[in-house]
């Protein structure tokens, strides 16, 4: 069986924690325009599912994006993009987030 694809929007940590889980490889993208990787139809159209942080990254991959985000499974981790990269607050929010999605098989 193949690995679920996810998208992490705005959250290298969420890739490095989804990647370590059997089952799922994980890839991030970001929205700003200085993002070291923005989000782009290439990575949209790999994703099984996406990640997003906050709301407004939705909103932002929606505006760029309209047609090929209608279709995806799509989900907001609610937490608040301003976390260092693997601060240990933010990895102990995102393993509890990413424990309550339906994404392993």
């Amino acid at each position: 069986m193949p690995n679920t694809k996810v998208l992490a929007v705005c959250s290298p940590t969420a890739e490095r924690l989804i990647n370590e889980r059997p089952g799922l490889e994980a890839r991030s993208a970001g929205t700003e325009p200085s993002a070291r990787i923005r989000g782009n139809e290439k990575l949209i159209v790999w994703a099984d599912i996406i990640l997003v942080m906050e709301r407004r990254h939705l909103r932002r991959l929606k505006d760029r994006f309209p047609d090929l985000m209608s279709d995806k499974t799509v989900h907001s981790l609610a937490i608040p993009d301003d976390y260092r990269y693997m601060d240990k607050e933010l990895v102990d929010l995102l393993n509890a987030r990413i424990d309550e999605l339906p994404t392993q098989s």
